[in-house]
């Protein structure tokens, strides 16, 4: 064995003195295991992918860096890494495994541009989960008469429900809840300045919504978002066909 491949087995062996990890969290939840690369070093995050891909088949990575994105491509280069740059995410499968498809539907909409990689997130996210995902960007107050359009697509598609990721003043999500008639989570944004920046207004501007249906999650946490859409999704497709699981 040559030196390099000693060293990465001494690596991954150290996950289990680390970490205590759920092989069982998507069948107990129906929401993957995503491990959080931004606060780890590459070590544990190889470590805990291949745990993973050996148990399950597939594992979600998030906020991962240009670095660790790349070191995953060289240590697991058999399997299918679908990586979203924009969203620093990426969704990594074995050799074989298929991605599941529920009929699950679900729409994403973002205000502006600057809050595609929240939007990207969360798309991963329900995708991996066997939704189909429609999206629409860019289509904020600023230019309402941006979202009508996208937004009948959407409804008319039979989404179960919509994710609306927005910054600055985070009035997308409440327009969005007071149109549709399906449950929309609403993603504040860390795009901004001043005295409501990183986040601050949007949020606290989807909390006070009057629009009833509005549900909000974190600041820029699409992960959430994006798996309580599938799940929401995933159970009214499992009614259509017959039960919800």
């Amino acid at each position: 064995m040559a030196a390099s491949d000693e060293r990465t087995q001494a690596e991954r062996s150290t996950i289990p003195e680390l970490s205590r990890l759920d092989f069982s969290r998507e069948q107990r939840t129906g929401i993957p295991e995503i491990v959080l690369a931004g606060v780890k070093p590459d070590e544990q995050v190889v470590a805990a992918v291949q745990a993973f891909l050996d148990r399950t088949g597939h594992v979600v990575v998030s906020r991962l860096r240009d670095k660790t994105a790349e070191r995953l491509a060289h240590e697991f280069p058999n399997c299918a890494v679908d990586h979203r740059a924009i969203a620093r995410s990426a969704a990594i499968h074995r050799p074989g495994y298929v991605r599941p498809r529920t009929d699950g539907r679900i729409g994403v909409l973002t205000a502006g541009t600057s809050d595609v990689p929240v939007a990207e997130e969360a798309r991963l996210i329900a995708e991996e989960m066997g939704c189909d995902v429609y999206t629409a960007y860019d289509v904020g107050v600023a230019g309402i008469h941006r979202l009508f359009e996208p937004l009948a697509e959407m409804l008319a598609a039979r989404v179960a429900a919509l994710v609306v990721c927005a910054g600055m003043d985070g009035a997308l999500a409440s327009v969005v809840a007071g149109l549709s008639p399906v449950p929309v989570i609403g993603v504040p944004v860390s795009t901004g300045y001043g005295a409501g920046g990183k986040g601050r207004a949007a949020l606290l501007a989807m909390l006070q919504t009057c629009a009833p249906g509005l549900t909000v999650v974190n600041v820029d946490n699409g992960v959430g978002a994006g798996a309580t859409a599938a799940l929401i999704a995933n159970r009214e497709a499992a009614a259509r066909f017959g039960g919800a699981k």
